[in-house]
Formats: C-alpha cells, sequence, structure tokens
C-alpha cells in the first residue's frame, strides 16, 4: 500500500540505535527486507498486523514507531509580558484564570534557573567523600529511573524535558559542565552520559581522541546530539562592525572567555592561533565566565563587546552573531550503561517527533545526524 502521505515513522533511527540491519529486523518480524525499506522511505504504509509485529520485534509501543502529522491546533493565548509586533516567538503555555497564557522564551526566560528540589538531605562528614542520606520521599521508582547528563548545551534541557512528557516515569537530571569536566564526570561514575564540542586539529576529529585519552581503554559510544554553529555574540546591530578575531584587536573590543576545558574557548584559541593573534593581544581573554548564558548576559549589559557562544544562544538574546565553526555535539556514553532501562528509553526520544520540533524552532542546530553513533572506543 502506498505511504499515507500524513503517515510518518521513526523506524530508521530505532532500528539503527538498536543495532540491527534492515534484514535482521524483517527476519524477526517475518517481513521482507523490501518491506523494512518501503517503510523506512515512506513508500510503503504498512498493515496493522505488520505495524504490531514491527513494535513486538522492536519492543516499543506502535505509538513509538508511527504517528499522523496532521495541522495542530491554535490557541488564543494572553502575553505575560509585552513584546515588539511581527516577532517570532518560542512560548510556553498555561491555563490561568480560565485563560491561556503565554510565557516568552527570551533572554533569561529560555533557561530554567530556579531551585531544584532535592531528594534527600545528609551532613558531610570530615575526612571522606561518603555522605548518608535521609530521603524526603519513599519514591525509589524516580531515583532508580533518573538518567544524569553532564554538558554545556542548553538544548539538553529541552531534550530532558521532552523526554519526560514521553516517558513520564523517567526522569532526567542534567548537571552543567564544560566538555572535559563532564567527560571526567563520566569517568569518575558521577553521569551516565557526558555531552561534549571539541576539536582535535592534529585528526581533524571531534570529541573521539579526548574520549580515548581520559577514559583510558573504558569502552563507550558516541552518538551524536546535532551540529551547532559556533561563533562570536555581539551586540545588536554589532555596532564595532566585528567580522573577524582579527576585528577584535584592530577595534580594541573586550570579550569574556570561557574556562579552561570548554570547547568555545578551544575553538577561540584555535582560531586565534590559526590567525597568529597572541592571546593576550585580545582584551577580556582572560575574563572568564563559567556558560552560554553568562556570557550572552555580558554582552546584552554592555560588559563585554563580544563572547564566543552558539547561534541559538545569540538568537535567544536578540544579539548579533559572527559564525566561525560548525561544531558536532556528540553525547558519550560507557557501554556497561547502554543497556540500562532509563538510558535506553531516554535515547530512544532523539528520534521522536517531539525532540526535532524543539530543536528546529530553536534554530542553529543541524539534526540531521541526531541519534547516529559516530564512534566507539
Amino acid at each position: 500500500m502506498k505511504q499515507d502521505s500524513d503517515l510518518r515513522n521513526n523506524l530508521k533511527s530505532i532500528r539503527t540505535r538498536l543495532g540491527m540491519s534492515q534484514q535482521d529486523l524483517a527476519n524477526i518480524a517475518n517481513v521482507t527486507r523490501q518491506t523494512i525499506s518501503g517503510v523506512e522511505s515512506g513508500q510503503y504504509a504498512p498493515s496493522v498486523a505488520i505495524t504490531l509485529r514491527l513494535a513486538k520485534a522492536l519492543g516499543c509501543q506502535v505509538e513509538d514507531l508511527f504517528w499522523l502529522e496532521r495541522d495542530l491546533p491554535e490557541i488564543e493565548a494572553v502575553l505575560a509580558k509585552p513584546i515588539p509586533n511581527g516577532q517570532q516567538l518560542r512560548v510556553s503555555m498555561a491555563r490561568v484564570g480560565g485563560q491561556w497564557i503565554a510565557y516568552p522564551l527570551i533572554g533569561k526566560d529560555a533557561f530554567r534557573q530556579e531551585m531544584i528540589p532535592a531528594d534527600g538531605e545528609g551532613e558531610t562528614c570530615t575526612g571522606t567523600n561518603k555522605i548518608r542520606v535521609r530521603l524526603l520521599d519513599d519514591n525509589l521508582d524516580t531515583l532508580h529511573n533518573t538518567v544524569v547528563i553532564a554538558g554545556c548545551a542548553p538544548v539538553i534541557s529541552l531534550w530532558a524535558r521532552a523526554t519526560e512528557r514521553w516517558h513520564p516515569q523517567l526522569r532526567v537530571q542534567y548537571n552543567f559542565a564544560n566538555s572535559m569536566a563532564a567527560l571526567h564526570s563520566l569517568c569518575r561514575g558521577e553521569a551516565h552520559i557526558a555531552g561534549m564540542h571539541l576539536y582535535d586539529p592534529e585528526t581533524g576529529e571531534y570529541n573521539t581522541p579526548f574520549v580515548r585519552d581520559v577514559l583510558a581503554g573504558r569502552e563507550a559510544v558516541l552518538i551524536t546530539l546535532g551540529v551547532w554553529e559556533e561563533g562570536l555574540l555581539l551586540k545588536s546591530g554589532n555596532p564595532m562592525g566585528i567580522r573577524t578575531v582579527t576585528d577584535l584587536v584592530a577595534g580594541r573590543a573586550t570579550i569574556v572567555n570561557r574556562e579552561i576545558g570548554s570547547g568555545s574557548r578551544m575553538l577561540l584559541e584555535q582560531t586565534l592561533q590559526k590567525e597568529q593573534i597572541p592571546f593576550n593581544a585580545v582584551q577580556g581573554f582572560d575574563n572568564i565566565l563559567k556558560n552560554h548564558q553568562d556570557v550572552a548576559q555580558a554582552v546584552v549589559r554592555g560588559i563585554a563587546d563580544a563572547g564566543m557562544s552558539t547561534s541559538s544562544v545569540a538568537t535567544a538574546f536578540g544579539l548579533g552573531f559572527i559564525p566561525l565553526k560548525q561544531s558536532r555535539y556528540d553525547l558519550v556514553i560507557l557501554k556497561e550503561y547502554l543497556e540500562e532501562a532509563p538510558v535506553q528509553q531516554l535515547l530512544s526520544t532523539l528520534g521522536h517527533r517531539m525532540v526535532h520540533s524543539q530543536f528546529e524552532i530553536l534554530g542553529g542546530y543541524d539534526i540531521s545526524k541526531i541519534g547516529e553513533v559516530v564512534a566507539t572506543v
């Protein structure tokens, strides 16, 4: 049967994530390889029987594999704050007092900065790194179903929230850390997943050389989250006319930098070295901030003329942006964690339309390879 134009599927992403070929899946589901190929390419709409066989073979629900792409409903809402007419907005929604309220996700409002509820309390002991914790409730299932991610990409929180909506029993804890700090956190057993975006100019590879070095023989896989645009955040309208890092020095512009171990700092250093510009020639090179939001805020407030971050952060804060490089952001996962059910549930959503929609509307990300295993170490 020819594919329904409204029918969508993520059969390929789930199949490949499980390490199955088209023939492997065909054998388990008792269909032909051509059937699998036709469904994945959108040329064939499977029958109910085949749909059920595919879901059973992949260990998921039919709704995880197939959905109808219909026109989404529109809701009239009241803006929680005044916004100039004609501006495209990302918003969150709530029903308050009998009416819909739209909260613009702009600037600091685009990021989670509220206090995080505690699961328990304890007291540290001198001379040891152990602590005895008294839980504040008896919901151990929540603790067992928590996946911890260390990383610096703001989109991780979008992915986490979308996943928790799709799997209500799953909790994702996102710990902010630069690329090297995240990798060391993974190595120390403090996280299931580390996010990183480091480029090695000697090998021309992203992330893999650093993973091999830090993990020192431990087995892991690298899965792509996306490719993002990194570069210079500038004041809106770019009043200083900055186009390159050379212009930073020529215009005596002041920057804010990131800490050692961050991908943004490494990109700035590599770019300066390529242009043969000494680090100390850039005003503010040693002014260190610890995350993308703080860098953006420094430029917004006039503390600095420029800073290193991403295109999506520039858009969220209404800043100018000069792209310097497209960098691949990977998720590093120890193989010993891959078979854990919460981790599998989280990774399964990388192919889901809800996650893709959040990334696409944010902008600045190429997610055409999202969920692909790019390396094993």
